[in-house]
């Protein structure tokens, strides 16, 4: 009797064996189906960014220019280094998740070319520029599915954040954010006990007067602040609602920061004359102030996550 079930409990093990190993191949089968010979889908992608970069070529030239001639975007010479170093790390996820292709991804790239057209006959460069992104968010969809998309919508957004305003909207920003920097600036130096008088975004002293003109309204700290605590909030362990405070709270991190080097400027020219409030001393106090606006930004970031931490009692 003990035989006989011993050699029941024999063919039971090998035919969940046989079982185990049949699911395991029709999963490595589904995995085959679903994801294409990786030598062929890089050729398709490959060929993809060909005719990609023949298309825009222009459009991205134009905006890798304004990133090099407008300082306020000239962040967007770090996003493609920190957008393939998110795809790398994704790497795996990607090659792990099935292509579905879906139809509504041609229906996003005929949109996209849709709004190309309306740009350049209206001469926006913005548009132009969107088009490329959501071209791309197009064919990911087209070729591989909505999961792809959902993997790739940070990367995506960052590039959204390289692209400059419209003149329009850059108009309608900056003004107010002069008038704020000037405003503030103003407070500043009053509690520094130095002299001033302000008349809209011009802040007369004693030893000269301060135009807090387009360049200085903040926008370019403002935008740069936002995509750095973008990254930060993305590779920070926080739950979603902390995340975007964190992201929110670069607005006014920036905008003090700026009023903070306009009154800096203008102490520079009361303590120095007004030499040191322009030329390189300028240039370098912006720098120097983004860099503790970011520092500022690091150190919520760590508070936030010293909160968050889960205390729990020691039990002796």
């Amino acid at each position: 009797m003990q035989i006989h079930n011993d050699h029941v409990q024999t063919i039971h093990d090998g035919t969940a064996q046989k079982d185990a190993l049949m699911n395991a191949t029709n999963v490595a089968e589904a995995r085959i189906e679903a994801w294409p010979d990786e030598p062929t889908w890089i050729k398709q992608w490959w060929l993809l960014l060909v005719v990609f970069g023949f298309f825009y070529a222009p459009t991205i030239a134009g905006m890798v220019g304004d990133w090099w001639n407008n300082p306020d975007y000239s962040h967007g010479f770090l996003i493609p280094f920190a957008i393939a170093y998110l795809l790398w790390q994704k790497r795996d996820i990607y090659r792990r998740l099935p292509a579905i292709s879906s139809w509504w991804g041609l229906v996003i790239v005929v949109s996209s070319q849709v709004i190309f057209l309306l740009g350049f006959l209206g001469s926006e460069f913005f548009l132009q520029r969107f088009s490329m992104v959501l071209l791309v968010a197009g064919a990911l969809v087209f070729a591989a599915g909505w999961q792809f998309l959902k993997e790739s919508v940070f990367p995506l957004l960052l590039l959204v954040l390289t692209i400059p305003l419209p003149a329009i909207v850059f108009n309608e920003l900056a003004l107010p954010l002069q008038l704020v920097a000037s405003s503030w600036a103003e407070r500043f130096l009053r509690v520094c006990t130095v002299p001033v008088y302000r008349e809209g975004n011009v802040l007369q002293l004693a030893t000269q007067m301060l135009n807090v003109t387009e360049a200085c309204s903040g926008i370019r700290s403002l935008v740069s602040l936002i995509t750095l605590a973008l990254m930060v909030a993305y590779f920070t362990p926080l739950r979603w609602w902390m995340r975007t405070v964190f992201v929110l709270s670069a607005v006014p991190i920036a905008l003090v920061a700026n009023a903070f080097r306009v009154a800096g400027t203008g102490l520079l020219g009361q303590w120095f004359g007004p030499r040191a409030a322009s030329g390189f001393f300028h240039l370098f106090s912006g720098w120097v102030v983004f860099l503790l606006a970011f520092g500022v930004l690091l150190g919520e970031s760590a508070l936030m996550q010293h909160w968050a931490k889960p205390r729990g009692r020691i039990i002796p």
